[in-house]
C-alpha cells in the first residue's frame, strides 16, 4: 500500500500532463535547468516522480505556453478566476513566475473538483490531486484563495458552498477521520488499520487541524460573501460534533473513543501507547495523534494545532452569536477557546538553548517538549497567517527565527534552496509549502523575494509546485500533482498583488 504523500504516478509528470490535456513546457532556460541534473532524471527512487524526457515546445515568440488542461478538459471554470489571472499576470515583470501563477492558481478548479446538486443544494468533492480522496484540510486550503472572488461569480460561489456542505457531511460521518471518498460505500485501502474504519472514509488519522479547517472555511466564506445560508441544521450539527470531539480529546476523565495503529514500516504512520499516543498530564489541551503532515505526533499536545483550535472556536462563537442566535453555544465556544489559550500560555513557552524563549511544536504536560517545526500548515511558522497572533509578536518572532534556522532539525539548506522540510519526506528535502508560508508571514521584502526566487528555481521545469524537493537537486521531487501546494502559491502571488504590488514588478 502507498503512503499518501509517497503516492507517485508510475508515468510521473508525463502521465499527468497528457491526462489533463496540458500543452508542453516552454522556454529554453527551463530546458537548461532540467539538463543541469540530467544524471538523476529518469532514475526514479521512492521519493521521486519518474520523470523521463519532458518534451519542450516554445512558442514562436519565445513566450511560455500554458500548462493548464485544455478548456474542454477542465473540471470547472470561473470567469472571476480567469479575469484575476489576466489582471495579475499583466503587472508581473517576471514572466516565468507569471507563467507559474497561471498554471497553479486555478489548478484546484482545473483538475480536482466534482460539482453536483442534490435537490437544488450544491455539493463539491475536492480531491487532493494524485489521490482520489478529499482531505478536510487540503480541500479547505485549496479553495481558500477563491473566497474573495465569490461574489463576482455566482457559479464559483455555489461551488464553494458545495465544499462546505460536503465537509459537513463528512464530519457527521466520522469526526476523527482526515480524508474521505465521494462514494459513501467505498472501502478504503486502509480498512485494516486498528481503528474504526467506516465505508466512505479513506483514512482515519485524528488531526485537530482537519476540523479547524472546516470551521475556517465556513467562517471565511461568510465574511467574504455575507451569505448565511450555509449555516443550516446539518452544518450546525457538524459543528456541535466538532466541539464534542475537541472535548473528548482533552481526555480529562478518560482516554476517549479514538485510538489508531497501523501495520507499517514507517513509524510515523502509526501511534504509540496502544494507539492512544505517549502519556500526557491532563492540562486542558487537545490531544492530536497526527500532525497536518499526516505524521504521528511524538508528544500528543500539538501546539500549533491547539492554537488553530483557539482561533476556530472563537470563529464558531462569532457565528453562533451573530448568525445562528445560539448564545449558549457561542459562550461555550468562547470559554473553551479561553481555556486552551490559558493552557498554551502556561505550558507551551519553553527555553531553547540557542533560540531562547519560544513555542515548541509538541509537549506532553510533564515538562517535556519537542523542539522542531514542520512545513505543513498549521505549523509554528504559520501562526499569524491563521490569525493566532500578529506577525510582529515577540514570542512568535523568536519562534520563527528558530523555525528558519539550523536549530530546527528539519530546516535544510543545500545548493538550490533552504527552507523547512519534515520527517515525512526525510532529510535534505524542503516542502515548497513552507517557502510559501515563509513569504506569506514575512514583512521583509528581501525575504519574500528570496522565497520567490527559490520557488522559481525549483519547480523542475514543470511550472507547478510539488510536495517536496531535494535541496541539491530539484528534479528529485515528490508528487507532480499536489493541488494544495499549487493553489497556495497562487494565493501568495495574489496576496503580493494586493499588499506589495511593487514586488511583482521585479524579476526575481
Amino acid at each position: 500500500m502507498s503512503h499518501r504523500r509517497d503516492f507517485i504516478k508510475k508515468a510521473g509528470i508525463i502521465s499527468f500532463l497528457l491526462t489533463n490535456g496540458f500543452s508542453s513546457i516552454a522556454k529554453s532556460k527551463i530546458i537548461g535547468r532540467l539538463s543541469e541534473n540530467k544524471k538523476t532524471v529518469g532514475k526514479p527512487n521512492k521519493s521521486t516522480n519518474d520523470m523521463k524526457t519532458v518534451k519542450q515546445n516554445i512558442s514562436a515568440d519565445g513566450f511560455f505556453i500554458s500548462n493548464r488542461p485544455a478548456l474542454s478538459n477542465r473540471k470547472f471554470t470561473s470567469k472571476a478566476v480567469e479575469d484575476t489571472i489576466v489582471k495579475v499576470k499583466s503587472v508581473m515583470a517576471d514572466k516565468e513566475l507569471a507563467w507559474m501563477f497561471e498554471n497553479c492558481f486555478p489548478n484546484t478548479l482545473d483538475t480536482t473538483v466534482t460539482y453536483t446538486e442534490i435537490n437544488g443544494e450544491p455539493f463539491t468533492y475536492v480531491i487532493t490531486g494524485d489521490i482520489d480522496a478529499m482531505w478536510l484540510r487540503d480541500s479547505s486550503a485549496q479553495v481558500w484563495p477563491y473566497l474573495p472572488l465569490a461574489n463576482a461569480d455566482e457559479k464559483l460561489k455555489k461551488l464553494l458552498k458545495g465544499v462546505i456542505a460536503k465537509q459537513s457531511e463528512f464530519v457527521l460521518l466520522e469526526p476523527y477521520a482526515n480524508a474521505f471518498y465521494n462514494d459513501p460505500k467505498r472501502i478504503s485501502e486502509w480498512k485494516d488499520d486498528y481503528t474504526t474504519m467506516k465505508p466512505g472514509v479513506h483514512e482515519c488519522k485524528w488531526e485537530i487541524d482537519s476540523l479547524c479547517y472546516v470551521i475556517r472555511l465556513a467562517h471565511g466564506y461568510w465574511k467574504n460573501t455575507g451569505d448565511v445560508s450555509i449555516f443550516n441544521t446539518r452544518w450546525q450539527d457538524a459543528m456541535k460534533l466538532i466541539i464534542k470531539t475537541f472535548r473528548e480529546q482533552q481526555r480529562l476523565n478518560n482516554k476517549g473513543p479514538y485510538h489508531f495503529q497501523r501495520n507499517a514500516a514507517n513509524p510515523t504512520d502509526t501511534q504509540f501507547g496502544g494507539g492512544y499516543g505517549n502519556p500526557t498530564k491532563k492540562i486542558g489541551l487537545i490531544h492530536s495523534m497526527f500532525r497536518p503532515s499526516d505524521d504521528a505526533t511524538v508528544f500528543p499536545f500539538l501546539i500549533s494545532s491547539n492554537m488553530f483550535a483557539v482561533v476556530s472556536l472563537r470563529q464558531l462563537s462569532s457565528i453562533f452569536s451573530t448568525v445562528v442566535g445560539n448564545a449558549e453555544l457561542a459562550n461555550e465556544c468562547k470559554i473553551f477557546a479561553e481555556e486552551l489559550e490559558l493552557s498554551i500560555k502556561k505550558h507551551a513557552t519553553h527555553h531553547h538553548p540557542t533560540a531562547g524563549k519560544i513555542h515548541p511544536l509538541e509537549i506532553d504536560g510533564f515538562g517535556n517538549a519537542l523542539f522542531m517545526d514542520d512545513a505543513n500548515v498549521p505549523n509554528l511558522l504559520s501562526l499569524p497567517y491563521l490569525g493566532y497572533c500578529s506577525s510582529d509578536n515577540e514570542l512568535y518572532l523568536n519562534t520563527r527565527n528558530f523555525s528558519l534556522s539550523e536549530s530546527n532539525p528539519w530546516f535544510n539548506e543545500g545548493k538550490f534552496a533552504k527552507g523547512i522540510g519534515g520527517p515525512h519526506v526525510g532529510e535534505k528535502k524542503i516542502w515548497p509549502l513552507g517557502l510559501v508560508m515563509q513569504a506569506l508571514t514575512s514583512n521583509n521584502d528581501n525575504e519574500i523575494i528570496a522565497c520567490l526566487s527559490i520557488l522559481k528555481k525549483t519547480h523542475a521545469g514543470t511550472g507547478f509546485i510539488h510536495e517536496s524537493f531535494h535541496v541539491d537537486n530539484p528534479n528529485d521531487f515528490s508528487r507532480s500533482w499536489f493541488a494544495w501546494a499549487n493553489t497556495i502559491f497562487g494565493e501568495l502571488i495574489l496576496h503580493l498583488y494586493n499588499e506589495k504590488p511593487e514586488l511583482l514588478k521585479q524579476i526575481v
